[in-house]
């Protein structure tokens, strides 16, 4: 076998390998947020708070079971720092977002964060977006309006919220992938990142902490544990291959919710909403197509 069908042959593993991670990452993402529904009335930073406790429990298992054990590259601290304080804020607007909108709705309008990472890309890794990737921004942005559905020219409170969630969780995606070319190991991002979100959490939950039943805290956990499968499966993803390749994939999250939502919640998304999603989700799978068969 020659050396550039062995280089196909590893890029073609890498994809399926990466396309097969990004799959469980939207599935434990959008279980994730199930599970923050179902926990009911407890405060989003609560919510929030729990989990990333969890999250970071399971990284630091993973950390100590390896050979390099917690060590991090100095160089990445406040990139690390970065992403964690903006990935917080993300988490505090996508659960708030979950408890205020159909599941459905909030997890696509969650899902802009790929088309914001385009946006982000220019300032933080000086990548200049071609002509595709610049209509399908517009195009993601025309598919979020008919999911918002604003009124009198302004979008409902809650779905500014939701998008909101998705401009912070690209951003903090893109710091991800940085982190990651520069060498950073995933369950490091993961571990610190939960941490920091802990950390700045706890001063609340400690003043303001809501009594929970047993039943809202196994929700908490089990939130907890969906995200940090989640964020360990989606960094696996894009060290397997490109985000070209592979970030479409990541729309099945809304398939996944809109099923979810209407059997556990009786959501059924209106007909706009619907337009949205095909806006969206169309939008991604033909810049997909157009970068990967045609390279453009």
């Amino acid at each position: 076998m020659s050396s550039n069908q062995l280089s196909d042959s590893t890029r073609q593993a890498g994809r399926r390998k990466g396309i097969l991670f990004i799959l469980l990452s939207a599935f434990f993402f959008c279980l994730m947020s199930v599970f923050v529904r179902l926990a009911g009335d407890v405060p989003t930073m609560q919510k929030a708070f729990f989990r990333n406790i969890v999250a970071a429990i399971l990284a630091a298992i993973l950390l100590a079971r390896s050979k390099s054990g917690f060590s991090f590259q100095r160089k990445n601290l406040p990139d690390l720092l970065l992403r964690s304080s903006i990935g917080t804020a993300g988490i505090l607007c996508n659960f708030w977002a979950v408890d205020h909108l159909r599941i459905a709705d909030a997890n696509i309008l969650n899902k802009l964060s790929p088309f914001f990472a385009i946006l982000m890309s220019i300032f933080i890794l000086k990548e200049k977006p071609n002509r595709i990737e610049w209509l399908s921004v517009l195009l993601a942005f025309i598919g979020a309006a008919f999911v918002a559905k604003p009124s009198a020219g302004i979008a409902s409170f809650p779905a500014l919220i939701a998008i909101l969630g998705g401009f912070t969780a690209g951003t903090a995606y893109t710091f991800v992938r940085k982190l990651g070319l520069a060498g950073e190991r995933g369950p490091v991002i993961v571990m610190f990142f939960s941490s920091f979100s802990t950390l700045v959490l706890l001063p609340n939950l400690l003043l303001h902490y809501h009594p929970m039943t047993a039943k809202q805290f196994l929700f908490l956990i089990l939130a907890g544990s969906c995200a940090a499968c989640a964020q360990l499966a989606v960094t696996t993803a894009y060290q397997n291959a490109p985000a070209r390749d592979i970030s479409v994939f990541d729309y099945s999250q809304v398939v996944y919710a809109a099923i979810l939502g209407a059997i556990l919640f009786g959501e059924v998304p209106d007909v706009w909403s619907f337009i949205g999603y095909f806006i969206i989700i169309g939008t991604a799978f033909a810049k997909w197509y157009l970068l990967t068969q045609h390279g453009e």
